[in-house]
């Protein structure tokens, strides 16, 4: 997994001197975080996987364990056939009882068939039960390190979200002395952007797509519809890390919700959902087509046609229409999922 930008990384002790540069701070830590919560979402999903596989090979290693006690007591029947009148059946034995050379030949035979055959059932059953052993160990493993990864981004996010709110603080006393300051010298007004508007010049504006009813938005398959009509049912609800619903959203979990309304499944990652379906050119975008922005991909949302989409844009944002060109990057890849 990738880590946030290095020059805006969690951790750095930059100091704003004015409300500009403030805002500023909280729109690149408002982007690591998205980036970062993709990668909790990639964790998340590894974890998930990993703990299923572990789960299998427990039961394996159960069923392994098992067929190999099933093979001891094979043997061990087997072992009582050798046996008569509470003598083992040794090669003396089958010497002295034999009538003939050749019935001592033939029951020499059978010994060493039955040995072979015993020693080769015990050997499948233990290597069976030792693979299966090494395979839950793996999955455990795996298990152990998906927790440590998914606990390793939860703690960088809970450190941006500290630096977030405290650039947000800052720009609030800052914007507010600039004010003060501008106010006393020529009467103005605000000397600086806000955060929110910093944060909505990488996300897109809404213009007058807020009021637009869903239904203008025409989709070429049922389950495009749903999905587009579902998302579009979002606007205004808030950027939320992780969320995927009913009533918060980051942007991967916007694009899950609203085709898991269509039937169509998706995991909470905007990098494997970038992968699944169809690509398609930017010139072939139809409503409904998902649209994935950097490389690797940390952002997604879901195309509805001129140029548009609508996404969940960044923490301190909003789920909103915006223009597939207003993240300040340009669309990594295009994925067509229904119709």
């Amino acid at each position: 997994m990738t880590t946030a930008p290095a020059q805006a990384a969690p951790g750095d002790t930059a100091e704003p001197t004015t409300a500009a540069e403030a805002a500023q701070l909280v729109a690149d830590r408002g982007h690591q975080l998205e980036v970062l919560t993709e990668q909790f979402n990639d964790a998340r999903v590894a974890l998930e996987t990993d703990q299923a596989a572990a789960t299998q090979a427990a039961a394996d290693a159960q069923a392994a364990q098992a067929a190999y006690d099933a093979a001891r007591g094979s043997v061990t029947d087997v072992a009582r056939t050798a046996y008569q009148g509470g003598s083992q059946l040794t090669g003396l034995q089958t010497l002295l009882s034999a009538s003939s050379a050749g019935e001592f030949v033939e029951q020499t035979a059978t010994l060493d068939l039955l040995s072979q055959h015993t020693t080769d059932v015990l050997s499948a059953a233990q290597q069976a039960n030792e693979a299966a052993a090494a395979a839950q160990q793996q999955a455990d493993q795996a298990t152990t390190d998906a927790q440590a990864q998914l606990d390793a981004v939860s703690a960088q996010q809970d450190q941006l979200n500290a630096e977030i709110a405290d650039y947000q603080a800052q720009y609030e006393r800052l914007n507010a002395a600039e004010q003060a300051a501008v106010q006393a010298s020529h009467g103005g007004g605000d000397t600086a952007t806000s955060p929110a508007s910093s944060s909505s010049s990488s996300g897109g504006s809404d213009s007058s797509s807020a009021s637009a009813p869903a239904s203008t938005v025409v989709a070429n398959s049922a389950a495009a519809q749903t999905a587009v009509d579902t998302a579009m049912a979002q606007r205004g609800d808030p950027y939320v890390w992780a969320a995927s619903g009913p009533n918060s959203f980051d942007c991967s979990g916007l694009v899950q919700y609203a085709y898991a309304a269509a039937g169509i499944s998706l995991p909470h990652s905007s990098r494997a959902q970038a992968s699944m379906g169809q690509a398609v050119s930017r010139a072939d975008l139809q409503p409904g087509d998902l649209v994935a922005f950097y490389s690797p991909v940390s952002h997604i949302g879901i195309y509805i046609g001129n140029g548009m989409m609508v996404h969940a844009p960044t923490s301190g944002d909003v789920v909103k229409v915006a223009s597939i060109d207003a993240m300040g990057s340009s669309p990594t890849a295009y994925r067509r999922l229904a119709g």
